[in-house]
């Protein structure tokens, strides 16, 4: 693609085209660019497209988004695949996108810091050195626009250190970082503090400076994250004594009139919190000094600052600055006054637990968003989560007199509901709150609280002050505190007793029909997790016959929360769905008739436009669970699944719908692989060639299903592969999986279907290519997992073929080859093999090679017969070998993009247990034994003479279960 207008006319044309709302005109778009993007110059169109003043700015923006996700996509190469970006379109982006993004607009500047910090990941130091000069430089212009810019690409740059494992490239990456950064922006950080006293009277400078203000400070808390710089040690002062400073900074005219919003001090002061709490965490020792004014500036702020939202977050990390210093053993003194306690109970603690308008707005209009914050943990930046962890911290050190605090509030909070409980409403949430934060001692995602307080009977609290509220006819009544109570339930589920937790599910499916979607989401939740739980037994401790009587009820409100307006595509819905089908089993038999119409109706309509992962996979394990209940008992139904399910996946795969393929791949699978009878039906004959395109293996989640789906047409139907003169294509498949580091076992996998089912005079034209692609990708790389697969391969073989063919063929390849294959490979790795079948295969193949192979008995090859049986008798007695080589380490970076990632998820639900190709075979050391009984004595006391007396001691041991006695 040549740089000319032409071309930049046309790509906006098509970039125009990916902002339409109608389906038909923006997915053609997005595929046209999808198409184009591995040519060369394609990323610098885009770059130059963006920089032109006179283009639409909305079109400027999503280009500047392709760009960002072009980059996203293909900057990285992985092990096996080909480098999409063209070299010189990689020196000329990093050439010029610095300066581009620097005099961009600010929309399109964040998006190509983004790309900056996305190649910076990859690249930076060791492939960009120049980049930190680049940006230091530009410190120097003056220019707050471009200084804020290369501020932002330092923090979307540098803050991967906070949450990466310590390592030496990561230890050498903030060294080289610190030498030529640390300096320039402590000089920046001092000048920008001095302008703000030169500007004071300057409203519109004074945001710019508070708006670099905020960003250095994000900067500075990702440079001393890992550990405490000497230079910013040395400079602590510096530092700290400003950050004091924009503690107790007031600018009444940069307050954000914005109720919801904070503004840039909110901001700034919240990142100083930050900032300090980081350092009274790590670094106490250091920052000792400067603590006490510290706790006296927070404490000023946090009773000073009103409860608008827009200083939520500004005071969830004052509050969680005090948590942290209260837990540090040498600071405690500062909190144990019984007065000081108290005080922060009523001025800090219990004003910030408050359920406010604008949490009640939230709970009413944005359900999702509250549902996020409350019960996915996502709440870090709320006043109530940070007062909680105030309140757990404080108990643990002062339980007593916190709870006798409390226990008063309390009191007089239900008090107040029970005089006015439609005025004061507010007072028992807050009370079912502070129960809830000073009760839990230690709680995980799976069980919720598992430790609670002694001071507390939560069995009461629940009998007394819950269960009122869930059993009250209306469910749409007082809606926060029916959430409350079913949440209270979700989160003591291990601590209540069972018969209560049980005997709560008619009232929690009787909630699934209220109108407000947090309520009824609660609700599905609550009943999925109480599903999902196992008694001291380790078996569910809610059985089939718990839960049968309830069943109607239950699927009914759960389905008709799906047609709630808000709840379509609810995951926790879904999620109970799944769940409550597991638990009934055969009991929902009678049920699909009427439900899996709605399931496949709603399997059609997300399909048009994916954007709930979570909902989606529970949707797909939920038909894979109803396929594998009722076909376990009637087999004929998969007919019956196969008509309600293929049209929908025809539609999916023709409209090439790339979340979900690996879904449907699955399915299908599962499907195929539950028929009975060997016979294809025409659907699936039709899709096989489809199957074998290239382009399908290209994408790394479709590989294990899509493989699995092979799998399954090829022990279903191998004549028709052949009839179908698919044969070349179907080993093409293995060809390209083989040569991949990444999924050479997935390749292995096909071929031992290939051989387990073909027949031999079809394969025999290909299987010298095949063993010559196999010691080419050997000697090419070799890695353990390789060298495992290949060993169960040549076991297959063998027990397929015979083992003077595997010799035979070997040879063919190269003069007394085999020899170094036992050497080498046989003996030298057979015990890293894993897996129980893999093991037994190689077991059963590696004897038949030793009992049916009169080539291995004679020269050249003899001399390595004791010694293939010891390994072998090794492979039984010892356990398996866990080293790997050093050329494994091939681990796959997750990578922290938002947003839907399209990856391969394995249906729980959707999985059959690996078959035994040798069930016919029980102890394999008596599959041994047998064969060798079949040589002479004078030949098994030659061989016994020839290997170690341990091995050979277990050789008689299993000769002497057969019958076989060797002197």
């Amino acid at each position: 693609m040549e740089l000319t207008d032409d071309n930049l006319l046309t790509l906006s044309e098509y970039l125009k085209h990916t902002l339409s709302p109608d389906v038909n005109v923006r997915r053609p778009a997005e595929k046209f660019l999808e198409s184009v993007e591995i040519n060369q110059n394609y990323p610098l169109l885009l770059l130059h497209l963006v920089d032109k003043s006179e283009i639409n700015i909305t079109i400027r923006i999503a280009g500047a988004v392709a760009f960002k996700n072009y980059v996203k996509r293909n900057w990285k190469v992985g092990e096996d695949s080909v480098d999409r970006i063209h070299a010189q379109d990689r020196d000329a982006i990093k050439k010029l996108i610095v300066n581009l993004m620097l005099h961009s607009p600010d929309s399109v500047q964040k998006q190509l810091s983004d790309a900056v910090s996305i190649v910076g990941k990859y690249d930076f130091p060791n492939k960009w050195p120049e980049l930190i000069d680049q940006m230091v430089e530009k410190f120097n212009t003056g220019d707050f626009h471009v200084i804020n810019g290369v501020l932002h690409t330092a923090h979307s740059l540098f803050k991967r250190y906070r949450y990466e494992f310590k390592s030496q490239s990561l230890w050498t990456e903030i060294k080289f970082v610190l030498d030529r950064f640390a300096k320039p922006l402590t000089d920046l950080f001092v000048a920008t503090m001095n302008l703000m006293q030169v500007h004071a009277n300057n409203i519109d400078a004074l945001k710019v400076i508070y708006s670099s203000l905020v960003i250095l400070s994000k900067v500075f808390y990702s440079l001393n994250f890992q550990d405490l710089p000497e230079f910013f040690e040395d400079n602590m002062a510096v530092w700290m004594r400003n950050f004091h400073i924009l503690l107790n900074t007031n600018v009444p005219s940069l307050q954000s009139t914005d109720e919801e919003e904070p503004g840039v001090i909110e901001q700034l002061k919240s990142q100083v919190c930050d900032n300090i709490g980081l350092y009274a965490q790590k670094y106490d020792e250091e920052f000792q000094p400067y603590l006490p004014e510290f706790v006296t500036a927070v404490w000023n702020l946090l009773t000073s600052t009103g409860q608008q939202p827009k200083y939520d977050t500004l005071v969830s990390n004052a509050l969680q600055f005090l948590a942290t210093v209260a837990d540090r053993a040498q600071y405690r003194n500062l909190f144990e006054d019984p007065t000081t306690l108290s005080n922060i109970c009523e001025k800090v603690i219990i004003p910030n637990m408050e359920f406010r308008e604008s949490d009640n707005e939230l709970f009413e209009d944005n359900p999702e968003e509250y549902i996020r914050r409350d019960i996915e943990g996502s709440d870090v930046d709320t006043r109530r989560r940070a007062a909680c962890d105030l309140v757990k911290v404080l108990s643990k050190y002062f339980e007593a007199k916190i709870m006798e605090i409390f226990g008063a509030y309390i009191q007089v909070m239900l008090q107040n509901y029970a005089d006015k409980p439609v005025e004061n409403w507010r007072s028992k949430d807050a009370a079912i709150y502070l129960v809830t934060s000073s009760a839990s001692k230690a709680q995980t995602q799976k069980h919720g609280v598992t430790q609670s307080s002694e001071l507390v009977s939560l069995p009461q609290f629940a009998m007394q002050h819950i269960e009122p509220e869930l059993v009250k006819p209306n469910v749409n009544e007082f809606s926060v505190l029916k959430a409350d109570a079913i949440k209270f339930i979700m989160t003591f589920r291990s601590i209540l007793p069972r018969e209560m937790i049980i005997g709560s599910l008619p009232q929690l499916i009787r909630h699934l029909s209220a109108s407000n979607i947090v309520v009824h989401t609660y609700a599905a939740c609550t009943i999925e997790k109480i599903l999902a739980m196992k008694g001291p037994d380790n078996t569910p401790l809610v059985k089939a016959n718990d839960l049968s009587p309830l069943t109607s009820d239950l699927l009914k409100g759960l389905f008709a929360c799906l047609n709630t307006p808000g709840s379509e595509e609810n995951e926790y819905v879904m999620k109970a769905i799944m769940r409550s089908f597991g638990v009934l089993q055969e009991v929902i038999v009678p049920f699909l008739a009427d439900l899996l119409p709605k399931l496949t109706e709603k399997l059609s309509i997300v399909s048009k436009n994916p954007s709930r992962p979570n909902f989606n996979h529970y949707l797909f394990e939920t038909f894979a669970l109803s396929i594998k209940i009722v076909c376990k008992t009637h087999k004929v139904a998969v007919s019956s699944f196969e008509e309600a399910l293929f049209p929908i996946f025809q539609e999916i795969l023709q409209q090439d719908v790339l979340e979900f393929l690996p879904y449907v791949f699955q399915i299908l699978a599962l499907l195929l692989e539950l028929r009975t009878t060997q016979d294809m039906p025409e659907a699936y004959l039709a899709l096989f060639p489809c199957l074998l395109s290239s382009v399908l293996f290209e994408r790394q989640a479709n590989i294990h299903p899509l493989n699995r789906l092979l799998r399954a047409f090829i022990s279903h139907g191998a004549h028709h592969i052949v009839a179908q003169d698919k044969t070349n294509g179907l080993l093409g498949v293995f060809q390209k999986l083989i040569a991949s580091k990444a999924n050479d076992h997935e390749g292995f996998l096909l071929l031992q279907s290939i051989i387990e089912y073909f027949a031999p005079n079809v394969l025999e034209p290909y299987m010298k290519q095949i063993f010559v692609l196999l010691f080419q990708r050997l000697s090419s790389s070799k890695t353990t997992k390789f060298v495992k697969g290949l060993i169960v391969f040549f076991a297959y073989y063998i027990i397929r073929y015979g083992s003077n063919n595997l010799v035979t063929i070997i040879d063919q390849i190269q003069s007394r080859m085999f020899g170094m294959v036992v050497e080498r490979v046989l003996i030298a790795d057979m015990q890293k093999v894993s897996g129980d079948i893999e093991r037994k295969v190689t077991a059963v193949g590696m004897s038949n090679l030793l009992i049916d192979c009169p080539m291995i008995l004679e020269r050249p090859y003899n001399t390595y017969y004791p010694r293939l049986l010891a390994t072998l008798v090794e492979f039984f007695e010892l356990p398996q070998d866990q080293t790997t080589l050093s050329e494994d380490n091939i681990f796959p970076e997750t990578e922290d993009t938002p947003g839907y990632q399209v990856g391969y998820s394995q249906l729980l639900c959707g999985k059959n247990p690996p078959k035994d190709p040798l069930e016919a075979i029980g102890d394999v050391r008596l599959h041994l034994a047998q064969g060798l009984a079949r040589l002479s004595p004078r030949q098994l006391l030659s061989i016994l003479d020839q290997i170690p007396e341990p091995n050979a001691n277990h050789l008689r041991g299993y000769l002497q279960t057969v019958g076989i006695t060797v002197a």
